[in-house]
């Protein structure tokens, strides 16, 4: 019981961890993605910076809006990690001696509990700027995640299991990634949007809504809105490769070992375009799924629900 309790600690922070690095990453990407150093400064080649970010946030002393719903207010950032943290758990590893065998109905339930925390940032912060920045990005998670339920669903019929790890081994030579290019496509952009990322950052838009949901937020509270996005980063890119690109194996390389650099490829992936697309309008946005992602994805289901049918009967 114990040695279970300490490897989940260790778990989570190597986890906590990795996504601190993979903001460095992000900062050090968009500099030479603009032609300048990112940061530097902090010891060697900037390396420390996240965790002199960590300090600072973390000491700074705690400010809340006169108004706010205290409890709600502190709550919000903290479920919103818990949540993201959660997710991990579904990391299809070789050397895990156990896996979820209702791993994707685990992953839904989850993902679709994080608009409450930001539903709840924005409602307690008592601010018209915060709660109308919690709207927008409540209609935009809901909104793509129809989206990414349609497109589990085709992955479902296609590698009939609700197991990552039953998934991740089904892929054979030809990954579903190169097979259906137009719905691997969907899930990339859907899920851009789902975790609020450049193009579609409409909830911390911050030329339009002074920061969004989380303008009320700052010092600790502040650093767990964003430890929890970029958690979900990069578990989503873990879940694409695990749906899309196959776990693969390169002669005698370790399976997690490949699995990790394409997570890393496709989390990369969302810097390189929040670096390169501007900011779309917000009701393209909504078109977007409403009008283009949700007739594909519902196309795309009956057709593969179609094909086998007729295998079965014929």
């Amino acid at each position: 019981m114990v040695g279970s309790v300490v490897c989940g600690l260790v778990s989570y922070i190597c986890i906590l961890l990795g996504v601190a690095f993979f903001i460095l990453l992000e900062r050090k990407g968009l500099g030479y993605f603009q032609i300048r150093k990112g940061p530097n400064k902090v010891g060697l080649m900037g390396l420390p910076q996240p965790l002199s970010d960590a300090a600072k946030l973390f000491t700074k002393e705690v400010v809340k809006p006169t108004l706010a719903n205290q409890f709600a207010y502190f709550v919000a950032p903290v479920m919103g990690l818990v949540l993201a943290l959660l997710l991990w758990q579904l990391y299809p590893s070789e050397s895990l001696a156990e896996h979820f065998s209702w791993g994707i109905l685990f992953f839904l339930c989850v993902s679709s509990m994080n608009v409450y925390s930001t539903l709840l940032a924005g409602w307690a912060s008592n601010s018209k700027y915060a709660l109308l920045g919690a709207i927008r990005a409540i209609a935009q998670t809901i909104s793509y995640e129809v989206s990414l339920v349609l497109i589990l669903l085709f992955v479902l019929f296609v590698c009939p299991s609700f197991s990552f790890m039953n998934i991740k081994e089904s892929h054979g030579l030809v990954w579903l990634g190169f097979l259906f290019v137009p719905i691997s496509l969907v899930w990339f952009v859907s899920c851009i949007a789902e975790t609020n990322r450049a193009p579609f950052d409409f909830a911390e838009g911050e030329s339009e809504l002074v920061s969004g949901f989380n303008i009320e937020y700052s010092a600790g509270g502040f650093a767990l809105i964003f430890l929890a996005e970029y958690a979900n980063i990069l578990v989503m890119s873990l879940f694409s490769v695990v749906l899309f690109f196959g776990a693969g194996s390169l002669g005698g390389t370790s399976l997690d070992f490949v699995m990790l650099v394409k997570t890393l490829f496709v989390a990369f992936s969302f810097v390189w375009v929040r670096a390169t697309l501007p900011r779309f309008r917000y009701d393209l946005l909504m078109g977007l799924t409403w009008k283009s992602f949700l007739p594909l994805a519902l196309g795309a289901l009956v057709m593969v629900v179609g094909v086998m049918f007729a295998v079965v009967l014929f």
